[in-house]
Formats: structure tokens, sequence, C-alpha cells
């Protein structure tokens, strides 16, 4: 058993993500009495690394892990520029407090892939998230298709702001105001490495 394990370790291969290509965003959700009139913001995640071990071969992978700069999320809505600097400032100030929390890591020790047939799979990250000083496990499913050099990875999962003790925002006296829930989504493309 131990033989077996050691081999299929050594089968793995090592992909980053290529940040340039992939894609990463936040939604949040607008409420209160002025939610009709506000809307739900997108917000793109600009700085992130990401690297995960796996063999298309054996449907076998190993850990992923990705880590993001709180400082480099960024309004993807079409508003004036004076809305998006403060939505922003606040975003990095009161929200994710980015000078105190820098960071946000997910990193999953075991990925378990299912193969659906050709080069398409299914993966379930058993992970854990540590977002604004908090640590708690968070479950992530993906849908992955391999090529040749490269491997792509969609999905999507959702988190409550207050279970990292993040107390989301109101503006004008409470009358608009942003949900408790998040929505993640990622399009992630990783090259495998030599």
């Amino acid at each position: 058993m131990i033989g077996k394990m050691e081999t299929a370790k050594a089968t793995l291969l090592h992909y980053v993500v290529d940040t340039k290509a992939s894609r990463l965003t936040v939604q949040a959700f607008a409420s209160g009495i002025l939610s009709a009139m506000g809307h739900n913001p997108h917000i793109g995640i600009r700085t992130f690394t990401g690297e995960v071990d796996f063999n298309a071969e054996t449907s076998l992978a190993g850990r992923f892990r990705l880590s993001i700069k709180t400082n480099s999320f960024g309004v993807l809505d079409d508003i004036s520029d004076k809305d998006r600097r403060e939505i922003e400032m606040m975003m990095n100030e009161q929200v994710l407090e980015s000078s105190r929390y820098p960071d946000i890591v997910y990193e999953a020790p075991t990925v378990t892939i299912t193969r659906l047939g050709g080069a398409l799979y299914s993966a379930t990250l058993n992970g854990t998230l540590s977002f604004h000083g908090v640590t708690r496990d968070q479950i992530v499913a993906a849908r992955i298709a391999v090529f040749d050099e490269m491997i792509r990875a969609s999905g999507e999962f959702s988190l409550n702001q207050s279970d990292y003790g993040i107390k989301p925002v109101s503006v004008a006296g409470g009358a608009l105001k942003v949900k408790d829930e998040l929505k993640f989504s990622f399009e992630m493309i990783a090259r495998k490495q030599e």
C-alpha cells in the first residue's frame, strides 16, 4: 500500500496558475429599501497565485493552494470613477481591512477527482479558507478540462462575511446595504511546470 501511494505521488505533475489567463470574481448582493436603485456589485481580484499537483492519467491530485492579495479587489461594474474609488476605498479600509489582513489563503491538502469522460473531470477540494484573520473549512467543487500542457478549472462557491468576522457594509442609514452572502466564481488556467 505504501509503495502504491509513493508511486502515485511521484506521478503527480505540478501546475501553476496563469493569473493573466485566469479570472477570479466576487459578487455581492444589495438589500434594504433602496436596493432596487442599487446594484449587485461585481468585484474582480487582480493579484493572486495558485498551484496544484495533478495527474490526468491516474485521476489523482495532490494539494491545491491559492493566495489572494486583499488590496487587489476592484469594481468591475460600469460606474463613475468617483464611485469606483469610494467603493474600493471602503472595501480596503472598512470591509477587508487590507493593511491588517493582506492575504486570503485557501489550502486543500487533498483533492478528490472523478473522471467524467474524455478530458473532463470533476473535483472536490476539501480545504480551509483563511480570510480576515479567521480560518474555516471550505469545500469547493470544480469542473476541470485537461489539455496538453495545461488544465482549466471553473466553478463557484459562496460564503457569509459574518463567518469571517466581517460586518456587511451599510450606507444611507441602512437604506442600502450589502447582504451577508458573497458568491465567488473562478475560471483558472494552470500550466504544467517542468
